[in-house]
């Protein structure tokens, strides 16, 4: 299961990612907003994190505006490791070396046919496992 939120900048990329979803046969649940009126990243960017956090879902994908603000809301809960990418090479090593659990997309600066790649890439890039990552992991997780 896919948790999936963002805020009113990031409401229409949102549509279009759970219909990729939902194309793929993928399994989600939207954590709002559910439209496009002003409202705030935080309450979203924190909403999927906990789903994430206590395993309700396995993953999540936060957009925002420039994805920023709320990534780093996410990040604010324990045991969350959100990535902002832009490009499928980030997407696919956050997931490789930083086990990331949260992808997190601007709406107002990465199209959506990008977009959609890139989810692609962090939904099917598995962690490496390597001992320095996980190291590492821990050591972020401190």
């Amino acid at each position: 299961m896919i948790a999936i939120g963002s805020d009113h900048g990031g409401f229409a990329l949102k549509q279009e990612v759970m219909e990729h979803l939902k194309k793929r046969g993928l399994d989600y649940k939207d954590f709002g907003t559910y439209s496009e009126a002003s409202c705030d990243y935080p309450v979203y960017g924190r909403a999927v994190a906990k789903a994430v956090a206590t395993g309700e879902c396995e993953k999540g994908i936060i957009i925002c505006g420039t994805g920023i603000g709320i990534s780093i809301s996410a990040n604010k809960v324990p045991g969350i490791r959100a990535a902002l990418c832009g490009d499928c090479f980030s997407a696919k090593a956050t997931r490789e070396h930083n086990d990331a659990n949260i992808l997190a997309l601007g709406a107002r600066v990465t199209g959506p046919g990008l977009a959609l790649m890139i989810v692609d890439t962090f939904l099917d890039t598995p962690f490496s496992g390597d001992e320095r990552h996980v190291r590492r992991i821990s050591l972020i997780e401190e």
